[in-house]
């Protein structure tokens, strides 16, 4: 009886050398693809610093020269209003902001069903792809006259709080500091309606950030607390919010990030000013340095236009000096952690 081989044939076998030649090349590619591609965040970054601070030297050298209204001012007289204003608007937007969106985001992750979770997460992805100028059209049209009844009572109720001599310094027998206090007059165009408008508009970013944080809860941990007898919201309060610290740290960041750049929604709602006043009710008191950029850039040249970049320098420099606080309170959260 004859005999068949019924070895399978194989195809020819590529040699080590060549495996760990094409292995060796790949990961050279990748590698230099992934440094250069790091690199050219570097070199963005510094290639715009060095483009805003020669654009901005003739406007540093002729400070005492700028003309503006038949009257004279300083660089720092100029800028110092707009970095004023910018801040403050932020810092009442992420104020509101802030524990809207941690309530959101646990609402979603912890309490809501899951389909209705789903449906939800959806919506606020959704809120955070509006244009802005979208924003500032809702704002601007819908949203100021509504407000205006708010804005009156609050002014006539909480106008002189706080009310307290020696607390607070006084100017022409008004707290300097009492956010409600001046004359608030129609329409609403003032800082407090900015701040609402851009408040909205972070909310989904805070929210979106707190959610996948506060979903990445170990769930060891929240049954243990739940097994000694803890409620939701203890286990909420003693497991949840200390492990999304740092998180919820960095998503207030990115919305403060956007709240301080963010140009059309403010230009379309904030009627300009230039004072340092803490009185957000009352109108053409504030302006913020993106929308004071953009307002005047089109008809802006030489000096003037020098001075814009500056103030889009300090900008810069400001947002960050935010973000590298940012990254420093996170890495101090997960280091005590």
């Amino acid at each position: 009886m004859s005999t068949t081989d019924v070895t399978p044939k194989t195809p020819e076998a590529t040699s080590p050398s060549m495996a760990s030649s094409r292995r060796r090349m790949g990961d050279s590619v990748f590698s230099a693809l992934s440094i250069g591609s790091g690199l050219l965040i570097f070199v963005t970054l510094a290639l715009v610093a060095v483009f805003l601070t020669t654009e901005s030297m003739p406007a540093v050298m002729e400070s005492k020269e700028i003309i503006g209204d038949a009257s004279a001012f300083s660089l720092l007289e100029t800028t110092l209003p707009l970095i004023f204003g910018t801040i403050l608007a932020a810092a009442i937007a992420l104020a509101i902001a802030i524990p809207v969106s941690i309530g959101i985001a646990l609402f979603i992750s912890h309490y809501a069903p899951r389909r209705l979770a789903s449906g939800l997460g959806y919506m606020i992805d959704l809120l955070a792809a509006v244009p802005s100028v979208v924003y500032g059209l809702w704002g601007g049209i819908w949203l100021v006259p509504k407000l205006e009844p708010l804005y009156l009572f609050l002014n006539s109720t909480l106008g002189t709080w706080p009310s307290w001599p020696g607390f607070v310094p006084f100017v022409g027998g008004e707290p300097v500091v009492a956010l409600f206090a001046g004359d608030p007059t129609a329409p609403m165009r003032n800082l407090a309606s900015a701040a609402i408008v851009l408040a909205v508009m972070i909310l989904p970013i805070i929210t979106a950030v707190a959610r996948e944080i506060f979903l990445q809860t170990p769930r060891l941990q929240e049954e243990a607390a739940l097994a000694l007898g803890a409620t939701r919201w203890e286990t909420i309060r003693t497991v949840v919010l200390p492990f999304g610290k740092s998180g919820v740290v960095a998503a207030s960041m990115l919305g403060l990030g956007r709240a301080l750049g963010e140009t059309m929604a403010v230009l379309m709602i904030l009627a300009p000013g230039a004072t340092f006043s803490f009185h957000i009710l009352e109108v053409g008191m504030h302006q913020s340095i993106a929308a004071n950029i953009a307002s005047k850039q089109a008809e802006a040249s030489g000096t003037d236009m020098s001075l814009l970049i500056f103030t889009g320098l300090v900008l810069f420099v400001l947002t960050f000096i935010i973000n590298a606080l940012a990254r420093w309170i996170v890495a101090r959260s997960g280091v005590k952690s």
